[in-house]
């Protein structure tokens, strides 16, 4: 295993720790999300409903830097689930678009967004078409799930 794949998990493993910290939701998933710099060091974190009953993990890390952050373009975003393309919550931008926008060029995912509050969740494929690399550790995905299994995925 390359140093970076080990890092990677490593902040993934930390990404599923801040998951279980999200309050309960049967209308929502509870994810975690990290933004490590160049430098291996952490920028921010979020998870789902850290702020209010509607932010997701991504948006509530994003919303703790400042627009235009230098390190962001420099930066991977780790997520335990997939960035959405679009929100149930109409009144808020999908986190792909928030990742797009801050300038990240590489995301680690653990798991996919299934079809239960959101059809056809097309992040990675929104991502990566707008040449971000997108990392998907798929053998992490059901620990990245776990505290989400009340939702009958």
């Amino acid at each position: 295993m390359s140093d970076e794949e080990r890092s990677d998990r490593g902040w993934m493993r930390h990404a599923i720790g801040l998951a279980r910290l999200c309050p309960h939701s049967d209308t929502a998933y509870a994810v975690g999300a990290v933004v490590v710099g160049a430098d291996g060091v952490e920028l921010t974190h979020g998870w789902s409903r850290e702020t209010d009953e509607k932010v997701h993990a991504e948006e509530s890390a994003l919303n703790k830097l400042e627009s235009g952050d230098p390190r962001l373009p420099h930066a991977t975003l780790y997520s335990t689930l997939e960035p959405c393309s679009q929100r149930a919550s109409k009144d808020r931008a999908p986190c792909t678009d928030r990742i797009l926008q801050a300038g990240i060029r590489r995301v680690v995912i653990a798991w996919r967004e299934p079809n239960l509050f959101v059809e056809n969740c097309v992040g990675v494929e929104k991502l990566r078409e707008h040449g971000i690399e997108v990392v998907e550790l798929e053998d992490l995905a059901d620990e990245a799930m776990s505290m989400n299994r009340h939702l009958r995925l």
